[in-house]
């Protein structure tokens, strides 16, 4: 007798759809890593951290910080990946408060902050990593099948972005295995570097070199 096998989870594929573009903002070529403060998106340009409001478009603070990759907000600091280190920044202020070192040592990606950790992409290692926002230790790591770029949790799902060619995928994936559940196609020649969601039915995604920002719904939920 044939012995019996589970079949893996079907993985749904879709379009993705996008609601909004912003920029691109004057002075900013790049956008790397993003993230949301729950009013305001964060989109690091480089050499400035600029706080977008979502709702107008307009950049409404900038911050003077190196800022070449991944973007965090943990509800009250932000961490912003700078070469081969990661700082923690007063948002009030642009204060940076601590840095511990980044675990791709500046081949790092995007970054969230969830479950007290914050995850850490390794764009051409294929990796995440959770690693300890106190001193940079790696707690543990997942692995995927596509290049990484932003990262984010989005109501206890992990999603990554991938950006190879000019293609570019939002990803949800578990989180223990690095299975891919869900893959939203972006349209040929948008590419995704950072990647953040707000809670309420929305990616925000950065677009690399065209320095755009775009707003991406979330399959199944209702922008609010």
């Amino acid at each position: 007798m044939d012995q019996a096998t589970t079949a893996p989870p079907a993985t749904s594929r879709q379009s993705a759809e996008i609601v909004r573009e912003y920029g691109p903002f004057p002075g900013a070529s790049t956008i790397h890593g993003v993230t949301h403060d729950g009013h305001q998106v964060w989109a690091a340009t480089g050499e400035r951290l600029l706080a977008i409001d979502p709702a107008s478009g307009a950049a409404t603070r900038v911050l003077a910080r190196a800022c070449d990759a991944g973007t965090a907000f943990d509800g009250k600091h932000l961490y912003q990946i700078a070469q081969s280190r990661i700082d923690k920044i007063d948002p009030a202020t642009g204060q940076v408060l601590a840095s511990i070192p980044a675990p791709g040592h500046g081949g790092d990606s995007g970054m969230a902050w969830a479950e007290g950790s914050l995850w850490v992409g390794q764009y051409r290692e294929r990796k995440i990593h959770q690693i300890d926002p106190a001193t940079g230790a790696i707690l543990r790591t997942i692995a995927s099948d596509r290049f990484v770029t932003g990262v984010t949790w989005d109501d206890g799902e992990l999603w990554h972005g991938t950006w190879d060619g000019d293609e570019s995928e939002l990803r949800h994936i578990d989180p223990q295995t690095g299975a891919v559940r869900e893959r939203l196609q972006m349209p040929d020649g948008t590419h995704v570097s950072g990647l953040e969601s707000d809670g309420a039915g929305l990616f925000y995604c950065g677009g690399g070199a065209s320095g755009k920002l775009r707003a991406v719904r979330r399959p199944g939920r209702a922008a609010s």
